[in-house]
């Protein structure tokens, strides 16, 4: 037999895609369609019928896995990394959000991250090792800013200086009260200091609350006096308003002595309490939020020191002055039972009477007890440095009133 009339002329061969498409492998054939080697088990799976069609995925990788796993590419039996398959996405705008989202949320990570802690909300970072307890606070919470809103640029500039340990605020509060023992030795009366403060109060109050109404005289307000103030205190009152009235509320109303001794618990109390309760706070029960029985502590001693060393040490011996007639002590040096009480327990009048340093201790101790008390207490949320004067003017007076 002869081939001559008919040439053999070889089929082009066809190049098939190592991964075919779903269509190609619907439409293909056994007899014109490719196969790589076939493992026994995958032949038995498909002569059973259990064989599935591999279907191109596009694999959703986290940003832990290697960056080659994030294009799409069909399932291989080859050996390959470990990844995790969250689903089919549609098309590539999709991915392109996502990506995005991803990046978005890793600016706002690092911007809340400093140091390697993560941010609490306050500016200064938490302390390493800070791990808070079911109830949701901690000791150390004592030791930190209680205005963490960052809003004060010069808080920024002095974390440690301004915002935490408020070292300019704290003098000026300190200073008020080396002030009152200037103008007593000097013999200056309360009639005479009570216009000034009032003076002082009016237009700082109205500064302070024209201030809210205009934002610019908000910027302009902080910028000149942020280092005197509270960050909470950007959108509240000053605390320089209510020291101008809790001052001006017990030099009108109450006795000389009375007066001057609860500026001076004011200014130097509160201060010891802060510091204190700021540095060893974390060691001692909480009394409640904010208050710790060290501050509570370091406010009972200095209110026992300031009372004694006055009524004990300075009146004796700067005095009296002009006008004191008018301005008398309520205190004299004596403390009695009320009549009731010693006829209750068979007193004679002398017998219920005492004086020199048991009365001093005694009136010390309450000073001391009146200070500490109305540092804690938390009168219808208002600033303590109203309530502290006040509260402490009228404890004194009423204990000089029974016993006086």
């Amino acid at each position: 037999m002869s081939f001559r009339g008919k040439p053999l002329i070889p089929a082009p061969p066809r190049v098939i895609s190592p991964s075919p498409t779903p269509s190609e492998t619907q439409e293909e054939t056994p007899q014109d369609s490719y196969h790589g080697p076939v493992t026994r088990s995958a032949a038995r799976r498909r002569q059973t019928g259990n064989i599935a069609l591999q279907q191109p995925l596009y694999e959703s990788v986290d940003e832990e896995s290697d960056p080659e796993l994030r294009r799409a590419r069909s399932r291989s039996r080859s050996p390959m990394k470990s990844r995790k398959v969250n689903g089919l996405t549609a098309t590539k705008a999709g991915r392109a959000s996502k990506s995005k989202q991803k990046e978005k949320d890793e600016v706002k990570i690092k911007e809340e991250t400093s140091n390697g802690h993560t941010s609490n909300g306050h500016l200064a970072p938490p302390t390493p090792g800070y791990t808070p307890t079911a109830a949701g606070w901690d000791w150390r919470d004592f030791s930190r800013s209680p205005s963490p809103l960052g809003l004060i640029p010069i808080h920024r500039h002095f974390k440690t200086f301004i915002h935490k340990h408020e070292v300019p605020r704290k003098a000026l509060h300190v200073s008020i009260g080396f002030l009152v023992y200037w103008l007593y030795v000097s013999g200056t009366q309360t009639s005479s200091v009570t216009p000034f403060l009032m003076g002082a109060l009016i237009p700082i109050a109205t500064t302070d609350y024209l201030r809210h109404k205009y934002a610019s005289l908000n910027r302009l307000y902080v910028k000149c006096l942020g280092a005197l103030m509270r960050e909470s205190e950007y959108a509240g009152w000053n605390g320089v308003v209510f020291y101008l009235l809790g001052a001006w509320i017990v030099l009108y109303f109450f006795p000389k002595d009375v007066a001057v001794v609860a500026v001076m618990l004011l200014s130097w109390c509160d201060t010891a309490a802060s510091t204190f309760g700021r540095l060893y706070g974390r060691y001692t029960p909480r009394i409640r939020r904010g208050k710790s029985l060290a501050g509570s502590l370091a406010a009972f001693i200095v209110g026992v020191a300031t009372a004694g060393w006055f009524w004990g040490y300075l009146a004796p011996r700067t005095g009296p002055f002009p006008g004191d007639e008018q301005h008398p002590f309520m205190f004299t040096g004596l403390l009695r039972l009320p009549a009731f009480v010693s006829n209750a327990l068979g007193l004679s009048e002398s017998q219920g009477v005492i004086g020199g340093p048991v009365a001093l201790g005694l009136l010390s101790l309450w000073s001391g007890l009146t200070a500490a008390g109305s540092e804690v207490i938390d009168l219808f949320g208002w600033d303590d440095n109203l309530t502290i004067p006040v509260l402490s003017g009228v404890g004194i007076w009423g204990f000089l009133k029974v016993f006086g």
